[in-house]
């Protein structure tokens, strides 16, 4: 289905939930750039707010995310605090402006919280903000989900929530770190289907221990489940940089023409299945929002992964969170600690970021448009040598317009790199492109 050029693919490149990537965020950038934009938004500004919960009951030995244990109920106690006073302080300094369309919940893992903390945590957010009509969503452990929080999550009016599930193969489970039954996971699904909230599912490939036998056996039994979604992402093993990912052990980890053949395989399965691809790595059911905002040309990237939410602002909450708008994007304290003090200070937690020059936010439309459409317009931006594309009839460029065929959607990343005007060669804080 694919033809496998691995030139193309040696050298790491970003995932592009931005850009700049965070790679180039710095201290130079932070609350005060954070307090100017929130001072400029219009009243009827569409937004987004996004609640970051840093925090999970079982440390997963793959996970790249700010998370830490939570083992202590203090430690939560504090932080749901000190998150209820940023929601109600930000909500202060917008005035009223902007009207929130999206609520997302993300970590760590959400339900590490007691479910009256999140319950809490919504109803501040409902009585602060204008966000009674909002679609809200929620990243979720399987592990820690019971019948109470799937009944209060409908009750309270979530959408959609999000399963991490990753692999059901048992023996690549204990080797990540992340046990949890298929029938774990099958009676989730159920009771949240019966509480009317769609659901979706992470999978990965490229995990050590992990054939292409037991991706497709996960993905078969992902199919039977049904989600609404489902993102299959290449597992990036970068110890270096995530030192919780050394207790991992690597022997048998695929290479690179193996976790191809991984990421060829659940395209075919899951469109076969009757998923539409969405960009590189996610699929969806024909009348799910992401695959209708791919066909009306609506889709859209941003930290979450591609999206079908329109809004060009994004109020992040919590340690770590980024906020983003069209010429700023900022993340706040990650030390949680750190954070609620400058909370508890009547401060905001913005601390580093990127101010988008016009070039930045040149490259940045005509990158997130080839990853979510498939073609761009090179605009003013210099053309970059594609010539090896077009050689492999991967790109077909006419004057300034470009249009990745069929056989370029594994190397749709690559492709993107060629505008970025910050990615250095030998950089060294990416994942491979598949």
């Amino acid at each position: 289905m694919w033809t496998y050029h691995h030139d193309l693919l040696a050298r790491p490149v970003p995932r592009y939930t931005s850009y700049p990537t965070a790679a180039q965020f710095h201290d130079g950038v932070g609350a005060d750039h954070l307090a100017a934009r929130l001072e400029a938004l219009d009243r009827e500004e569409d937004m987004s707010l996004y609640i970051h919960i840093p925090y999970c009951h079982d440390i997963c030995w793959y996970c790249g995310c700010n998370t830490g244990a939570a083992n202590r109920s203090q430690r939560l106690v504090a932080y749901v605090m000190a998150l209820e006073q940023e929601i109600a302080a930000m909500a202060q300094r917008l005035g009223g402006r902007g009207r929130v369309r999206r609520i997302a919940f993300g970590g760590g893992s959400p339900n590490s919280l007691p479910l009256v903390d999140f319950i809490r945590l919504l109803q501040q957010i409902l009585l602060c903000f204008d966000a009674h009509q909002a679609e809200i969503s929620v990243e979720l452990d399987p592990r820690r989900l019971d019948g109470q929080w799937i009944s209060a999550m409908g009750a309270v009016g979530v959408d959609r929530v999000n399963l991490g599930v990753q692999t059901f193969a048992p023996h690549v489970q204990t080797r990540i770190g992340r046990v949890q039954p298929l029938d774990m996971v099958e009676r989730a699904v159920e009771q949240l289907h019966g509480a009317g909230i769609a659901t979706g599912f992470d999978l990965m490939y490229g995990l050590p221990g992990q054939g292409l036998d037991d991706l497709a056996a996960t993905i078969e039994a992902g199919i039977r489940l049904n989600p609404a979604r489902v993102a299959l992402f290449g597992y990036a093993h970068m110890p270096h940089l995530l030192p919780r990912q050394r207790r991992i052990d690597v022997s048998g980890m695929p290479d690179i023409a193996a976790r191809f053949d991984m990421a060829a395989t659940g395209y075919r399965m899951l469109t076969e299945a009757g998923y539409v691809a969405v960009g590189f790595d996610h699929f969806a059911r024909p009348g799910d929002g992401l695959a209708l905002a791919l066909g009306e040309g609506r889709l859209r990237r941003n930290f979450q992964g591609f999206t079908d939410d329109p809004a060009e602002v994004l109020i992040g909450l919590g340690a770590s969170a980024i906020s983003q708008f069209p010429d700023l994007i900022v993340q706040n304290e990650k030390r949680a600690g750190i954070w609620r003090q400058l909370v508890e200070d009547e401060k905001l937690s913005a601390v580093r970021g990127t101010v988008r020059t016009a070039d930045d936010r040149e490259r940045g439309r005509i990158i997130e448009a080839l990853l979510c459409r498939g073609e761009a317009d090179a605009g003013l931006c210099p053309m970059p040598d594609l010539s090896r594309f077009e050689e492999l009839g991967l790109v077909e460029v006419a004057q300034k317009r470009m249009a990745l065929t069929p056989q370029a959607l594994p190397y749709a990343r690559s492709i993107a790199a060629c505008f970025d005007a910050w990615l250095q060669p030998a950089e060294k804080r990416f994942s491979h492109a598949v």
